[in-house]
């Protein structure tokens, strides 16, 4: 590696780990952490569409003509989005509002840029031997994906409210009861389509995607 992806390897690496550390020492104050949490993301809608993207994601790797997707990486950028990106994304919010402490947003930050780059990056170096080239565009692509996931799995149907996100709530994450699936589908339906428009503009070239 030349020096400057030397030096950022090593920011990002010393990065992750101050924001491991941070998660251990207030895991009880991290709501990533929690039961209401893991009953938020695992409601019946977002797994079955957790399950369809995954799905896309390794099955299509082989015909990407990309040597650094493969089945290995296609699956752990998937599971890493489906844990945090409703989490981070939530929590990006709260910061806005001034909701949560700064160390809350830093954690959410690192988790984020571990999830669709750092993750990444460190499994081509292992694997490979060599820092991959497809960094950049890959911190970008996956963050469009990331950011698409984070909303749609926050999607919910408030009793005389209408459409809103879950992060919105006050009692977020828990999950909220009786949400509308089929009203949600149609309200996730766009980012459906981002999200598989990306993903196959890989295969067969989409013209105002490869340009």
């Amino acid at each position: 590696m030349d020096f400057g992806l030397t030096l950022y390897f090593f920011t990002w690496l010393i990065l992750t780990i101050v924001a491991l550390t941070i998660s251990f020492r207030l895991h009880h104050k991290l709501t990533i952490f929690t039961l209401d949490y893991l009953k938020f993301i695992s409601t019946p809608w977002k797994l079955i569409t957790f399950l369809i993207a995954i799905s896309g994601m390794t099955l299509i790797a082989p015909y990407t003509g990309d040597p650094t997707w493969d089945y290995v990486d296609a699956i752990f950028m998937s599971l890493l989005t489906w844990y945090s990106a409703p989490w981070v994304i939530g929590t990006f919010y709260h910061s806005i509002l001034k909701k949560v402490p700064l160390l809350h947003t830093y954690v959410a930050l690192c988790y984020w840029l571990f999830s669709v780059s750092w993750s990444y990056d460190l499994y081509i170096l292992v694997r490979d031997g060599i820092y991959p080239a497809t960094w950049w565009s890959n911190l970008m692509l996956s963050s469009v994906l990331y950011i698409c996931a984070g909303l749609m799995w926050n999607l919910e149907v408030w009793p005389n409210h209408g459409m809103k996100f879950g992060f919105m709530r006050d009692d977020w994450p828990k999950k909220l009861a009786n949400s509308n699936v089929i009203k949600i589908f149609w309200f996730a339906l766009p980012f459906m389509i981002l999200v598989a428009a990306l993903i196959l503009s890989f295969v067969v070239p989409i013209p105002f995607l490869s340009d």
